[in-house]
């Protein structure tokens, strides 16, 4: 039987419970369904007294070696006292699994559960512990070399890359274009007043808004979804978590002076743990703008497959003033 292509799938919830209870000798009484569609696939299984997360990468957005990248970091992070989410190993040894989907094959892996819950409204003692953990994190993070690659954050992957594969979209947004060629530039310039050298270098997480962490009853945290992890400066992570403060100001969910505050504290304890030279603290909110772009060039190179929502001129011309507003907020050209 010729089955037409496809170019994603989604699979099958009770397929997949019935080939992970079996693969890793899994409760009998074991639930599978589907939490997200997105960037990955998402399910959760679930039985009396364990859960677990399964995810399925597109192809088309991570290849293998990416994957196994990412495993390997996540065992290096959990090998060395990281409260991560981590691979499952099933009874034949692997921790990626592949599967013929319609599209082509498709991996996946089992992930321990993230016990606990977000907190969106982040208190004192959540700040200082979150602090110590990313410092934590990144001690592990900045002293090792993984055996396969995952995406490098530079000037050309986050600005140069993006503004080029975005100018067919701004055809009919001239202005807009200009704006972001100009502040691209301006941030490259600003850089140069910086010694980088000095900048601390490994892999990172590049995505700590509250959604990818948990906290247990007892203050605990657990890290996930690191499925933009990639290589460049550390202050990245830093500055992913400074927008989750950019969104609760933009949302009217916490004054400028309470969420200046909150991400001071926050600061102060990763710095307990690891120390920041004054030029990394100041280059944080300039790697504002890169993530903005390099996101709004994602969702552009994903348009197909499922931002299609997303990517309309008008919320084009709404990602582009929440860059001003960024640059209003936190940058000083």
């Amino acid at each position: 039987m010729n089955i037409f292509p496809a170019q994603y799938s989604t699979l099958s919830a009770a397929a997949l419970k019935d080939y992970l209870i079996e693969t890793y000798h899994l409760d009998l009484s074991t639930t599978c369904r589907l939490l997200i569609r997105n960037v990955s696939d998402t399910y959760i299984l679930e039985n009396p007294s364990q859960k677990y997360i399964f995810k399925i990468y597109r192809d088309a957005h991570r290849k293998r070696n990416e994957i196994e990248a990412e495993v390997e970091l996540l065992n290096i992070l959990k090998a060395n006292e990281n409260s991560v989410s981590y691979p499952i190993t099933d009874k034949e040894g692997k921790q990626i699994q592949q599967f013929n989907a319609i599209e082509g094959l498709r991996n996946g892996v089992l992930l321990s559960f993230a016990e606990g819950k977000v907190i969106l409204d982040l208190e004192h003692q959540h700040l200082i512990q979150l602090g110590y953990d990313i410092a934590k994190l990144h001690q592990t993070t900045s002293s090792i070399k993984l055996n396969n690659p995952r995406p490098i954050f530079d000037f050309e992957t986050t600005l140069f890359e993006p503004l080029k594969d975005l100018e067919p979209h701004f055809s009919e947004m001239k202005e807009e274009y200009e704006y972001l060629s100009n502040i691209s530039e301006k941030v490259v310039k600003k850089f140069k007043e910086f010694d980088t050298s000095k900048f601390s270098y490994g892999y990172y997480h590049y995505d700590f808004f509250p959604k990818n962490f948990h906290f247990d009853e007892q203050g605990k945290i657990t890290f996930f979804d690191f499925d933009f992890a990639g290589e460049g400066y550390l202050i990245n992570d830093l500055m992913s978590f400074l927008n989750h403060y950019f969104f609760h100001q933009l949302n009217n969910l916490i004054s400028k002076e309470q969420a200046e505050k909150d991400f001071d504290t926050f600061l102060n304890a990763y710095q307990q743990v690891r120390t920041l030279t004054d030029d990394e603290l100041k280059a944080i909110p300039y790697l504002g703008i890169t993530f903005h772009i390099f996101f709004l060039k994602f969702f552009y190179d994903n348009y197909d497959d499922w931002s299609n929502n997303f990517l309309t001129p008008r919320y084009t011309k709404h990602r582009v003033t929440l860059i001003k507003k960024w640059e209003e907020t936190y940058c000083n050209f």
